[in-house]
């Protein structure tokens, strides 16, 4: 008893309890403050079409923060991750916006979806004729190698863009088999494109299942079995205040 009558343990401790109590102040106001972001990131994503995502501004550690992590829209093409991204930056409060998938805001941003002349040209192709695959398997058929190889001649021009590259299947499966295989698909001739060259960091492979039948076939017709391209532009993104150093 004696130690807590002098002055500087007094100091001390009342120092300490203020610390704590400022301290816990704080992670309240942080855990609000993240609650409040998260339900105005969800309305800005869904007004967008990007609903399957979610704007986390609780990341593991116990503070909230401005900075969210954007997850559940792999299966999104690279304009709506674009769209969803923008939109939860323009927030009033939200700072860096960053992918699950360790893709930054300023890697989507400013994408358009205006078909550039390499993808005209990928359509013409497979106007004519289909990416074949083993039946039921991911395997890609022998007989379509030539044509990876002029899907991949016809890209080349576009490198530096994002190419997309989408599976599709008919409904005549369980949609979790069809979702599956369409992805498998995909991944498939995103290698097999490598394998001619074409860079990995610029190819986004992903699979719809059924869910996007061609436009008057019926959803069982096994024309919908399908790999489809999308080529996007990008450029340079200016920084905004929140993501340029201050003055020194």
């Amino acid at each position: 008893m004696t130690l807590l009558r002098k002055p500087s343990v007094v100091i001390l401790i009342g120092l300490v309890a203020v610390a704590a109590l400022a301290g816990l102040a704080a992670l309240l106001n942080a855990e609000r403050m993240a609650a409040d972001l998260e339900v105005k990131a969800a309305a800005a994503i869904a007004a967008v079409g990007g609903k399957p995502v979610k704007a986390d501004f609780s990341p593991s550690f116990a503070w909230g923060t401005r900075h969210p992590v954007l997850s559940g829209g792999e299966t999104l093409d690279e304009g709506t991750r674009a769209r969803v991204a923008e939109a939860v930056a323009a927030i009033p409060g939200v700072g860096g916006v960053r992918w699950a998938d360790g893709r930054a805001l300023s890697e989507t941003a400013s994408l358009t979806t205006e078909p550039l002349d390499c993808q005209k040209d990928v359509e013409s192709l497979l106007r004519a004729r289909t990416i074949r695959f083993e039946e039921g398997s991911a395997r890609i058929d022998v007989a379509s190698e030539t044509l990876i190889s002029e899907v991949a001649s016809a890209l080349r021009p576009c490198l530096g863009s994002i190419i997309a590259i989408t599976g599709h299947t008919d409904a005549s499966g369980p949609e979790p088999g069809n979702l599956e295989l369409s992805r498998e698909r995909a991944d498939a001739v995103l290698l097999a494109l490598v394998a001619q060259g074409i860079p990995a960091d610029g190819l986004r492979a992903s699979g719809v299942g059924s869910r996007a039948p061609v436009a008057g076939l019926e959803p069982t017709d096994p024309a919908n079995r399908r790999i489809e391209f999308s080529v996007v532009a990008t450029k340079p993104v200016k920084p905004t205040p929140v993501d340029t150093p201050g003055p020194r």
